[in-house]
C-alpha cells in the first residue's frame, strides 16, 4: 500500500459496560464490569486505515492533558498512525459512555471535551495537503471539516462519514467525493419520509458516490449513472459492534488512497468491519491488513 490518508476527527476514551438490555427513559439497569479503552470515531478510523488498511495515516484531532490522552496516543502509535497533527488543549479528553447488549449492539453517549476545541493548525493543514484521501466525520466542529476540505490537493478525495447526521452547508456538500452513511443517516439526510433507496437517489444528486453501511447485511455502493451494487458481509458471530462502522470507513479510505475503485474498496471494508464485531473494543477489535486479505476469500 502506498496511499496516504489524513483522518480529521474525534478521539475519546470509551467507558464500556455490558448489559442485558439498554435502559429505557428513567430506568436503571445493572451491568458488568467497567472497561476503559481508546475510541472516538476519528481515532478509530485512523487506526483502521493504518492497521487494517495498510495506509500511511496521520490523525488530526485534539486531546486534553490527562491520562486518557496518553491512552489514546499509545493506541494510535501502536497502530502506526502519525500524531504530529494532534493538538493538546486544557479541557478533558473526549469521553464516550457505551452500553453493549449480549447480541453485540451498542448504545453510546459522547461528551465531546477536547474534540470541540479542534482547530486546523499549520501542522494539520500540512498533513491534509499531503494526503491522497481526507476522511472526516461530524463529531468535531464543522468549520474544521470545511477547512480541511479547502486545504487538500485537487487530486485528493474527500470521504465524509456523515455521523452523527446533521444538516450540512452547500459548501461541504460540494466538496464531498464519497459519502458514507448508515441506513438511518441516509434517511436523515434524504428528502424526508422516504426509505433508503429514495434517500440514496436524492443524495446522488448532490454527491457522486454514496456508500451505505448495513451492518450484517454488508453495504450498498451507489454511483451516478451506474447500477447500485450490494456488497454482502461475512457470516460471523458478533461480540461487540462498537467501532465496526469506523473500521469500515478507515479501510475504505485506505483502499481508495491506494487507487482501488470504490466497489472493491467496499468489499475489503465490509470484511474488516465484520471481523471487528467478533472482538471487544473499538480499536483493539480492529483486524490487521493480513487478516482482512485472508478473509476476503470467504466473501460471497
Amino acid at each position: 500500500m502506498t496511499g496516504r490518508v489524513a483522518v480529521i476527527g474525534s478521539a475519546n476514551v470509551d467507558l464500556v459496560v455490558d448489559v442485558d438490555r439498554h435502559p429505557g427513559p428513567g430506568e436503571t439497569v445493572l451491568g458488568g464490569d467497567l472497561r476503559r479503552s481508546p475510541g472516538g470515531k476519528g481515532a478509530n478510523q485512523a487506526v483502521a486505515a493504518a492497521r487494517a488498511g495498510g495506509a500511511a495515516t496521520v490523525f488530526v484531532g485534539a486531546l486534553g492533558r490527562d491520562d486518557a490522552a496518553e491512552l489514546l496516543l499509545e493506541s494510535l502509535h501502536g497502530a502506526g498512525v502519525a500524531t504530529e497533527a494532534v493538538g493538546r488543549v486544557d479541557v478533558p479528553t473526549g469521553t464516550a459512555l457505551i452500553t453493549v447488549t449480549p447480541d453485540g449492539e451498542n448504545s453510546i453517549v459522547v461528551a465531546a471535551g477536547a474534540n470541540a476545541r479542534l482547530a486546523l493548525t499549520p501542522a494539520a493543514a500540512a498533513a491534509v495537503a499531503g494526503a491522497d484521501v481526507v476522511l472526516a466525520q461530524l463529531e468535531v466542529p464543522l468549520e474544521v471539516v470545511l477547512a480541511a476540505a479547502a486545504a487538500r490537493r485537487a487530486a485528493c478525495l474527500l470521504v465524509l462519514n456523515a455521523a452523527p447526521s446533521r444538516p450540512l452547508p452547500d459548501e461541504l456538500w460540494d466538496a464531498v467525493d464519497v459519502l458514507v452513511v448508515n441506513e438511518h443517516e441516509a434517511i436523515d439526510l434524504g428528502p424526508g419520509g422516504g426509505d433508503v433507496d429514495t434517500a440514496v437517489e436524492h443524495l446522488l444528486a448532490t454527491v457522486p458516490t454514496v456508500v451505505v453501511t448495513m451492518g450484517a447485511l454488508g453495504a450498498l455502493v451507489a454511483r451516478r449513472g451506474l447500477p447500485v451494487v450490494h456488497v454482502p458481509s461475512l457470516d460471523v458471530d458478533p461480540v461487540d459492534s462498537t467501532g465496526a462502522g469506523d473500521t469500515f470507513c478507515g479501510v475504505l479510505a485506505a483502499r481508495l488512497a491506494d487507487g482501488v475503485e470504490v466497489v472493491a474498496a467496499a468489499r475489503a471494508a465490509v470484511v474488516a468491519g465484520a471481523l471487528a464485531v467478533t472482538r471487544r473494543g473499538a480499536q483493539s477489535g480492529i483486524p490487521t491488513a493480513a487478516e482482512v486479505l485472508a478473509a476476503l476469500g470467504r466473501l460471497a
